[in-house]
């Protein structure tokens, strides 16, 4: 009998041990996720983002009472720094313990090539009475490669991304791609390609030598296009370092000046493609360059890429300005990337011209050259006010409201579809007696647009239409608001926090400086959620119609958290109790300058749109997140900091 109680003792003890060894139960006290991100090289930080079980604590990375979190790394990690603690712990009973969630990061080095870190983290659990055994977690977890850590500032990944995004970066390297391959069907543009195959006539009996001289013809080309603006960018950079490239940039795609010059350029340039007047570039430029390509060897080639550069400026200024225009928010390479893309697109078809030109030696312009430009002429309008629009909003001039501007392209575009029917002729056009299936093609696809631009002028959210039309808050009548029972989405901001004149999407409450957020939120207890964005990005626009519109996404935005919009290019000044002096000496004194000096230093983001979510005391809870359409992938964001 007694042998039997010895026994039964010695099974409940082992249970008992196996119990504490499992954290008090058949499941881990912690469920640990696990990330990597890119420092620098094969530097990588790994953050460890614990979820605690309910009624449980767990220590810090300083020894207590309990034994410290530890991560212990496969032979192909090396551990470069210590374990940090990510959020704060909170004191409990003379120690300090994390309740509900741990966040720990350690940054590593990697041997070159290696695609994942494994190694495992080891803690202990305990309630209020008593400690579980240690426990551990093996974790194998992904590492990018040096080209997708860019993805986080230049292209942007799932979960941080820029305005130049996914979307944003790649959006725009088609876009220049297009381009390029377009404007070889410009007016300027086309006469060069007679010129480039009776150059390269003359020397296609030796095939190598021809393919070498075609080679460097395109090569030419594309320096030609992509040194200047690298040039550029590298003198700022070395002479100023990131900030004052990025306020280079910024002022480049927001101040007044250079957006109102670009309207005008587009107006004059729209003016002479209707016929009104030709633009070229003074002759003794061109006579010279032309002159110089008769030589033999390089020079010659390369005064014949010149030639073309500058005979097609008239057709190829305005579409490099836009594209410049278009990545100028806060990134270093996207200006060189988008501008080489461009300059490949258009070199392509010369380098083939340069290499068959026998192909291409009957190859005559028509009439149909005029119809082309033209065309691009109602483009160029349409687009050109864009540059006005993005000046407009910055400096609250209130010209161009949602309703004028859409008024304004609803026009231009109808007028488009009329031409292409023949209904109106230009200068230099001939009569169009027959309509052939091209143009019938493209005035269906014109009035069909115009068609779906006619409900914006009522408040329809037009949502393809997001990142180029001025945000829905500047216009005066939407019938949505004025719907029996339509009262989501209609809450004004604090009156305390609306002294800019400034409106966050969908008539959301918020603060446009994070010192109001944060007031608020110590208040509140609510999270805040920061919106890095400008009146000039288009993506953020584009994130506020497909993204925010969602019910569950919005419902999230009014009811979870403060929100904060940081517009990083707004012009109004502060008053001057509120001007800040960077360490550099620097005095700013607009709400855009200062939040912008705020998202580069406190929350490392340099690009349009970026979102994080913040702790009332201002700790990062979750972020940056960019741009990504993704609306599942945005309320995961959203959700996150509660993890």
């Amino acid at each position: 009998m007694r042998s039997k109680r010895l026994i039964l003792f010695a099974a409940a003890l082992l249970s008992s041990v196996a119990v504490f060894a499992r954290g008090f139960g058949d499941s881990p006290s912690v469920s640990w996720k696990v990330t990597s991100e890119q420092v620098s090289g094969q530097t990588y930080k790994l953050t460890f983002s614990g979820k605690i079980e309910e009624g449980k604590h767990i220590y810090g990375i300083h020894p207590g009472i309990g034994n410290p979190v530890e991560v212990e790394y496969g032979s192909e990690a090396v551990t470069a720094g210590p374990l940090k603690e990510e959020i704060e712990p909170v004191a409990y009973k003379e120690d300090l313990v994390f309740f509900k969630k741990a966040v720990f990061s350690q940054e590593v080095t990697v041997p070159a090539g290696a695609s994942q870190v494994d190694g495992t983290i080891i803690w202990q659990a305990c309630t209020e009475d008593m400690c579980g055994f240690p426990e551990d977690y093996a974790f194998s977890v992904s590492v990018a490669p040096a080209e997708d850590a860019a993805h986080q500032t230049a292209i942007g990944d799932p979960e941080k991304g820029a305005c130049g995004s996914n979307k944003g970066l790649w959006a725009l390297i088609i876009e220049a791609i297009l381009w390029g391959f377009a404007m070889l069907l410009t007016p300027c543009v086309f006469p060069m390609i007679p010129m480039t195959v009776s150059f390269f006539l003359k020397g296609s009996d030796n095939v190598h030598e021809g393919r070498f001289k075609a080679f460097m013809y395109g090569l030419f080309i594309v320096l030609l296009y992509t040194v200047p603006i690298v040039v550029i960018i590298g003198l700022t950079r070395l002479l100023g370092g990131e900030t004052v490239t990025a306020d280079i940039f910024n002022w480049l795609a927001t101040h007044w000046l250079p957006n109102i010059i670009f309207f005008l350029v587009f107006m004059v340039f729209a003016a002479s493609f209707f016929g009104a007047f030709e633009i070229v570039l003074p002759s003794s430029w061109q006579n010279k360059s032309d002159a110089a390509s008769g030589k033999k060897g390089l020079a010659g080639i390369f005064f014949m890429a010149l030639t073309l550069v500058l005979v097609s400026f008239s057709c190829t200024g305005p579409i490099v300005g836009s594209v410049l225009i278009k990545s100028t928010q806060g990134e270093f390479w996207t200006p060189m990337v988008t501008m080489l893309a461009f300059s490949v697109a258009f070199a392509l078809p010369f380098t083939i011209f340069a290499l068959f030109p026998q192909l291409l030696k009957k190859m005559k312009s028509g009439s149909w050259l005029n119809s082309v430009k033209v065309v691009m002429g109602f483009v160029e309008v349409a687009f050109g006010f864009k540059f006005l629009s993005v000046a407009d909003q910055t400096y609250h001039w209130g010209l161009l409201d949602r309703e004028v501007y859409l008024a304004i392209w609803i026009v231009v575009f109808t007028l488009l579809g009329f031409y292409l029917l023949g209904k109106i002729r230009f200068t230099h056009d001939e009569p169009v007696e027959k309509i052939g299936v091209t143009r019938l093609s493209l005035a269906i696809a014109v009035f069909s647009f115009v068609v779906y631009m006619i409900p914006g002028m009522f408040g329809a959210p037009l949502k393809a239409l997001s990142g180029y039309l001025p945000p829905i808050e500047t216009q005066d009548f939407v019938i949505a608001n004025y719907a029996e029972g339509q009262m989501a989405g209609t809450t004004a901001a604090p009156a305390e926090s609306n002294r800019y004149g400034l409106k966050i999407a969908h008539n959301l409450p918020g603060y446009f400086t994070l010192d109001e957020g944060l007031a608020a939120a110590k208040v509140s207890r609510k999270p805040v959620f920061v919106d890095v964005t400008g009146h000039g990005c288009t993506n953020c626009r584009e994130m506020e119609a497909r993204v925010w519109s969602d019910p569950e996404v919005l419902s999230r935005l009014r009811d979870n958290f403060e929100i904060v919009a940081l517009y990083t290019d707004d012009k109004q000044k502060v008053p001057e109790s509120e001007w800040f002096t960077t360490p550099a000496g620097k005095t700013l004194k607009t709400l855009g300058s200062i939040n912008s000096y705020i998202a580069r230093t406190r929350f490392e983001v340099n690009a349009q749109p970026n979102y994080l979510i913040l702790s009332p005391d201002g700790e990062i809870l979750a972020g940056p997140r960019g741009y990504n359409l993704s609306i599942p992938g945005f309320i995961d964001f959203l959700d996150s900091w509660q993890r």
